[in-house]
């Protein structure tokens, strides 16, 4: 009877052991992340964006890779650079030394990812006060940039649009209402809809900016737009998510494996393919992509989706035909 347990039960523990994502791999960024805390976007970089670095740091943390060590050094890094209006700059590095040096392309974006970040932090680290008043002042600031006609996020208080990937990012981190009850958050979910959701071509208008539906086609920001609410789970997609996503990649799957030769690597999609069991699509990145690791085309994000897919034990697809490229339209414009 014991034999024939074991029989039984070994099996299903080897499969469940396969099937479960790896939870112990550690995050390694070294050549991203300094001895200050600093994460550059591009290795060995002199540029932090703080939207990529809190970008890739949620990616990975909600991917089962351990981010303890690099977290908690770059939350203490940018905490102490946030600025009195609760904003934060980007930072060009001077020799040693990382100096403000462009402001942020879009503060909603930034401001929801930090807050979402500080709170995946630890305790001890989310009560310190510098924490918890950089939190509140983030929250205020938010709270500033909700268009009150139209429910969504503004960009700035300078440029009073809003951006469909911005408002989703937020929706996703749940920074409006952290604690709002079930109506309310799906107040925002129709805001969002009613603002981006062109019903006539059938397809997310990429902001609210007149002329949106006479732009001309980039892989950034158009397809990149319509992809999106996939990568956060975003309700209501037309079809529903599976068929949504086979038509994405129907249509735009050759011309993203393609970018990694004019724009940047584009590894986001790579984890939507992973998310949506689309493993050959996944493999299929890593083997035109990873050639270009650490270049000009990898940001730290590229990184980190790297170290995911290789830490889910999947390797670069065998077979290039199984993998082609659309030639590149055109260069899209560098990602917010």
């Amino acid at each position: 009877m014991k034999q024939l347990a074991i029989a039984f039960w070994l099996p299903l523990w080897f499969w469940l052991l396969a099937a479960l994502p790896a939870q112990c791999a550690v995050l390694d960024l070294s050549g991203y992340a300094d001895a200050s805390g600093a994460i550059s976007v591009q290795r060995q970089g002199d540029t932090v964006d703080p939207y990529f670095a809190l970008q890739a740091l949620l990616l990975a943390q909600s991917h089962g890779l351990d981010t303890t060590t690099v977290a908690s050094a770059w939350g203490e890094w940018l905490v102490a650079r946030q600025k009195p209006d609760a904003t934060f700059d980007r930072f060009c590095r001077h020799g040693p030394v990382w100096a403000a040096c462009k402001t942020a392309d879009a503060d909603d974006s930034v401001l929801g990812l930090w807050v979402a970040f500080m709170d995946s932090q630890p305790a001890p680290l989310r009560r310190q006060p510098a924490w918890v008043r950089s939190r509140a002042a983030a929250q205020a600031a938010l709270a500033r940039l909700v268009d009150p006609t139209r429910g969504i996020y503004l960009v700035s208080p300078v440029y009073q649009h809003g951006l469909f990937m911005d408002n989703l990012e937020l929706w996703a981190h749940e920074v409006l209402h952290p604690r709002a009850s079930a109506p309310r958050q799906a107040n925002f979910t129709q805001a969002i809809t009613a603002a981006f959701w062109d019903k006539e071509r059938q397809r997310y208008l990429v902001s609210t900016q007149p002329g949106q539906r006479d732009t001309v086609h980039a892989f950034y920001p158009d397809a990149v737009a319509q992809l999106f609410p996939l990568l956060v789970n975003f309700p209501g997609l037309p079809g529903g998510a599976r068929r949504y996503y086979r038509q994405w990649m129907a249509a735009h799957r050759s011309e993203w494996l393609a970018q990694v030769h004019g724009d940047f690597a584009w590894g986001l999609v790579a984890i939507v393919a992973l998310d949506h069991g689309d493993l050959p699509s996944a493999r299929c990145w890593l083997q035109i992509s990873l050639p270009h690791r650490h270049s000009a085309h990898w940001t730290v994000t590229d990184e980190v989706v790297a170290q995911i897919l290789q830490s889910r034990a999947l390797t670069a697809h065998p077979d290039p035909q199984a993998c082609p490229q659309a030639p590149l339209r055109n260069k899209a414009p560098t990602p917010p």
